[in-house]
């Protein structure tokens, strides 16, 4: 479902003060709490993922130096695993199945702007990677794509279009 933000200008935020106050409270706690952590302290990581109202479902893994732009819009299945350096830019929905993975410096994008638009609004759009997926190392997900049960993405490939279940797809634009 694409979400179009209303934006009086380009200058203006889609947020309300609230949402960018939740959001900074976010970035601050992640950065004090949890980002310097050891990898077996994912429980630490997950409890504050859950504070701030990420969907966890039995024991996925978030590596601490993720990046997680909004909590609230992540939803993550048992044994899905998000990776070193990863970024998960979640102004519109994210969902990683279980057993998906996601590798380091993957960056999943749910965020562009409307062009067509004299204040050029935010417009998101949200992403899923199926069940046992792979993306590989600094691979980029756009904005509204679904990555198909167990289909692999190669490593520093660019994913503009849906990729189907047990499909292998890899460069600039993935194919």
């Amino acid at each position: 479902m694409i979400s179009i933000h209303q934006q009086a200008s380009a200058y203006d935020s889609p947020w309300t003060v609230s949402k960018r106050i939740k959001i900074l409270l976010w970035e601050y706690t992640w950065l004090i709490f949890c980002s310097w952590t050891p990898k077996p302290a994912n429980p630490w990581r997950l409890f504050w993922l859950k504070v701030f109202g990420a969907k966890l479902y039995g024991t996925p893994f978030v590596h601490q130096r993720s990046r997680i732009q909004i909590p609230w819009n992540l939803i993550m299945h048992h044994r899905a695993c998000l990776g070193d350096r990863a970024n998960a830019y979640s102004l519109g929905s994210i969902e990683i199945k279980e057993h998906a993975t996601v590798a380091q410096e993957v960056y999943i994008c749910t965020g562009t702007h409307a062009f067509d638009q004299p204040a050029k609004n935010l417009v998101t759009s949200p992403i899923v990677i199926g069940a046992h997926a792979f993306i590989g190392a600094r691979a980029f997900i756009m904005p509204g794509v679904t990555i198909g049960d167990h289909a692999i993405v190669g490593a520093c490939s660019v994913v503009t279009k849906d990729v189907a279940p047990h499909r292998v797809v890899k460069g600039n634009p993935a194919k």
